[in-house]
């Protein structure tokens, strides 16, 4: 049974070099996830591998943004057995110390997305209020620190993520807003996918590569997805020496808030 789960982004549609066990349809009561989860193994750990964006019927990436069922996806994980999830994310660099190729392990998150996709388990008589003061697991986010020190990859240590809904890319003034307000990267999947997480106790941390400049960072720099696509591959290597680095290094007993998340939080 696995125990950690990884959700793939734009680019990252299956973890090579990891071994493939099985493949799992899961059942949720929100509907279907965005794909069956890869079952594999790296270093004697299992893992579960569900590509955020789909690769269905063998297609890759047809899901939108806005239309990613996170509800399914995260709910899939905890029914697989899954404690701790990894995301990774595509995202433009709001911050021009974050230029393409950059890899940041985020700390905070500023959610635009709120309202406009489902962002609860809890839309029944039960009233839930999580903590979300550190939105990503402190304990997998220093595991994925040390897991690129040891692989002499650069990383920047924390960063606060923007998510926008989407699907249509940012403009310059939402950017320059994001950057005054504290944000340093910007996607449209970091959300509600880590609160998600908090809600059903599942640690969660994301890895997100800087695939291009956002919005009026780069006077001249037209935006493509293309760039996107391209940058992901050429990052592919370090994500995946990152993955299986990481693995043995994230301790087997969960000592972080996650766990308990939900201990004083119903009303």
């Amino acid at each position: 049974m696995p125990k950690i789960g990884i959700i793939g982004g734009s680019g990252l549609y299956e973890i090579p070099g990891f071994t493939r066990l099985a493949e799992e349809s899961v059942k949720t009561p929100y509907g279907e996830p965005s794909g069956r989860y890869l079952i594999a193994r790296a270093g004697g750990v299992e893992v579960a591998f569900l590509p955020r964006h789909g690769a269905r019927h063998g297609a890759r990436h047809d899901i939108a943004p806005h239309k990613v069922n996170y509800r399914a996806n995260i709910w899939g994980m905890k029914a697989l057995g899954v404690e701790r999830i990894v995301g990774i994310n595509a995202v433009g660099g709001i911050d021009v110390k974050l230029p393409p190729g950059s890899i940041v392990i985020a700390d905070q998150v500023i959610d635009f997305t709120f309202g406009a996709r489902p962002s609860t388990f809890y839309e029944g008589r039960d009233v839930i209020h999580i903590d979300f003061t550190e939105p990503y697991c402190p304990e997998l986010r220093g595991a994925l620190i040390a897991a690129a020190q040891k692989e002499d990859i650069a990383v920047t240590p924390a960063g606060t993520y923007v998510c926008t809904n989407g699907p249509r890319l940012e403009t310059a003034a939402e950017i320059g807003f994001f950057g005054r307000a504290g944000g340093h990267i910007v996607g449209m999947t970091g959300m509600p996918e880590a609160a998600l997480a908090r809600e059903i106790e599942l640690c969660y941390a994301a890895v997100a590569v800087v695939t291009n400049p956002a919005a009026g960072i780069s006077a001249a720099h037209r935006l493509t997805t293309t760039e996107v696509v391209e940058m992901m591959a050429s990052r592919m290597e370090s994500i995946k020496k990152i993955l299986k680095a990481v693995l043995p290094m994230i301790p087997a007993e969960r000592r972080c808030p996650c766990r308990d998340a939900l201990k004083e939080s119903r009303l």
